[in-house]
């Protein structure tokens, strides 16, 4: 039986310090973006690779996921054989899975010998399903989630019901993408760039809040070039 995993939080020290023990170099980090307005994204290290969005899973977003499958498999989009999906089949484990997706997708970014390069060869060739499976019963993945989330600033609890989840926004050959192991596939939200990205994916966090107009508990965070 698969470990039941405690729930990541959004600190980006703890999840900095998670990223490069899973083997990215110490030129990548996560930052909070701490406003979406133009003027406050200036100040985000650049470059960025992922947007990683902290959310509440509101009846409005679980409205929105069921609207948004439905159209998905009646209108079936096509991606590229290299952008890396996979669902979440662990509870408490969107935080683990919005950092794979936001580093596996990541153009530049070089992984060194270690638990997510091999994982990442591992599943290869597997559906997101397997994916996800495989990362449920990856003991070494588990345990580095496990350590890294008793870092946190709240008591590190597996059984603790969690209201909050992580999604990655990535750019993918020149098309947004949102990547959430809930849904059932990867959802495109138009042309990017890498020069328009951060604004782009702004946007679509954007879209989060307006469905929950009333919910001030969101968090921002990018994968970005680590500052001196």
């Amino acid at each position: 039986m698969a470990t039941l995993w405690i729930p990541l939080e959004s600190n980006p020290d703890v999840l900095t310090k998670y990223i490069h023990e899973l083997g990215v170099s110490d030129e990548w980090c996560l930052t909070d973006v701490m406003g979406l307005e133009p003027d406050m994204l200036e100040w985000v290290p650049k470059p960025v690779k992922a947007m990683i969005l902290l959310f509440p899973c509101s009846e409005a977003y679980e409205q929105h996921r069921r609207e948004e499958n439905e159209r998905l498999l009646s209108s079936p989009e096509t991606h590229p054989d290299d952008l890396f999906y996979m669902r979440q089949c662990t509870p408490n484990a969107c935080g683990t899975v919005a950092l794979i997706h936001s580093i596996a997708n990541a153009k530049g970014i070089q992984l060194k010998d270690g638990i997510l390069k091999n994982f990442l060869e591992n599943v290869s060739d597997m559906t997101p399903e397997k994916r996800g499976e495989a990362l449920e019963n990856d003991k070494k993945f588990s345990e580095g989630h496990q350590s890294l989330a008793q870092e946190g600033q709240t008591p590190a609890d597996p059984n603790t019901k969690v209201f909050h989840h992580f999604v990655a926004i990535v750019n993918k050959g020149d098309v947004l993408y949102e990547l959430d192991g809930r849904k059932q596939f990867p959802v495109k939200h138009g042309d990017t760039s890498e020069e328009t990205f951060v604004a782009d994916a702004a946007k679509v966090c954007k879209e989060f809040m307006k469905r929950d107009p009333s919910e001030l508990r969101f968090t921002v965070l990018a994968l970005a070039a680590a500052q001196d």
